[in-house]
């Protein structure tokens, strides 16, 4: 039996019961609960994941909707409990869901929220800045000084080389754009899907290059993605977390690779085999990554830790103080939107109207994944 956790209680006689499993950034996202009478419970526990148990502790007897993390294990267990207190909203302050059995909510007729939409360009711009670092060697490059030492040290040079992106969806193609036109770079992509908006962007940029006597850009849709990996110098995965992409990056495809290629993982850790990983960065040591997402959150696989070239940090793609605090409004809404019986926005990914903290958000959940195995109405607004 978990010991009772510690708590943070905003407006202690509100009629909705909603808990975060977390403190989460900013204030508007409390307030906005608060003025729909929402007692608003904060868990302040010092623990970097909570377990089953410690959650089921928090929803108690009573709650009816919870706020929750990418790190928890939300399935059958939890579900049950929150339905058994009356609940049915649950979101996570993530875009992401694959902690989330989602027939399990269905079955408890639980919907569930993510944030999509305010995440595309702070994740773009750390996948550019691992790319960068890795490349330029920074961490590295930082030790080295720390140590006493200054001669001798280099790293690769972007400009001219071929950036290479693994599903080019918003956060994949603005990602392309910053490394196309940011640093010149030639690029290939992969995706089931045309990123006809991406092509456009890049073949406007070569023509603008070419006008100001510079060698143009170019760009190339792979037929596979073994082509992306075999060309490619820096390569990015933005790829969906499913079945067909657990360990897509593997012993076999890191081998096809070029030997000082850059590989960079701000999507989901299981895309990357981790352990595959480590073995192929310690039998070669020019090949270097750059890592914002792990297998096993918030653990490391034995020995990454101790690879120079590779650059770890903890999940931060999001850890801009706008996305964050972005992202809690989105979560809160979405939980509030179930409670108070508002329809589903119409599209995830345009949430502007719910961020603006001068005029009241609509009267809606700003994403909802199961909405349609719910039965969920969608809004007209």
């Amino acid at each position: 039996m978990a010991k009772p956790v510690s708590i943070e209680v905003w407006n202690p006689n509100g009629k909705y019961r909603v808990v975060s499993t977390k403190p989460m950034p900013g204030t508007r996202w409390i307030n906005l609960l608060i003025e729909q009478d929402c007692r608003v419970e904060i868990c302040t526990e010092k623990k970097t994941i909570l377990s089953v148990e410690d959650i089921i502790a928090l929803i108690g007897n009573k709650c009816d909707g919870v706020i929750g993390q990418l790190t928890e294990d939300w399935g059958e267990a939890l579900f049950s409990a929150l339905r058994r207190a009356g609940g049915t909203a649950f979101s996570n302050m993530a875009v992401g869901y694959n902690n989330v059995d989602v027939n399990a909510a269905n079955k408890y007729g639980v919907a569930v929220g993510n944030t999509p939409g305010v995440l595309t360009e702070t994740t773009a711009e750390l996948a550019a800045s691992l790319s960068l670092s890795a490349a330029r060697r920074i961490v590295e490059a930082d030790g080295f000084m720390r140590a006493g030492l200054y001669d001798g040290f280099v790293g690769n040079l972007l400009k001219g080389q071929t950036v290479g992106v693994i599903g080019a969806g918003r956060i994949g193609s603005a990602y392309a754009r910053m490394m196309v036109e940011g640093f010149k770079m030639n690029l290939i992509y992969y995706d089931l899907y045309q990123a006809t908006r991406l092509e456009k962007f890049v073949t406007a940029y070569a023509e603008f290059l070419k006008a100001s006597g510079e060698k143009p850009v170019t760009w190339k849709r792979a037929a596979s993605m073994e082509e992306v990996l075999r060309e490619a110098d820096v390569i990015s995965l933005h790829p969906v977390l499913d079945k067909t992409t657990y360990h897509l990056i593997n012993k076999e495809r890191l081998a096809i690779m070029k030997k000082e290629a850059i590989l960079v993982n701000c999507s989901r850790g299981p895309v990357v085999d981790e352990v595959a990983l480590v073995e192929h960065l310690r039998e070669n040591p020019m090949f270097r990554v750059g890592l914002d997402v792990f297998e096993d959150e918030p653990f490391m696989k034995p020995g990454l830790a101790d690879m120079k070239n590779a650059i770890v940090v903890p999940h931060i793609a999001s850890a801009s103080k706008w996305t964050r605090e972005g992202m809690a409004t989105l979560a809160a809404l979405n939980v509030l939107g179930k409670i108070k019986g508002y329809p589903i926005w119409s599209d995830p990914n345009r949430v502007e109207p719910f961020l603006n903290p001068n005029v009241p958000p609509p009267a809606a959940s700003p994403s909802i994944v199961n909405s349609k195995a719910l039965g969920l109405p969608v809004s007209k607004l």
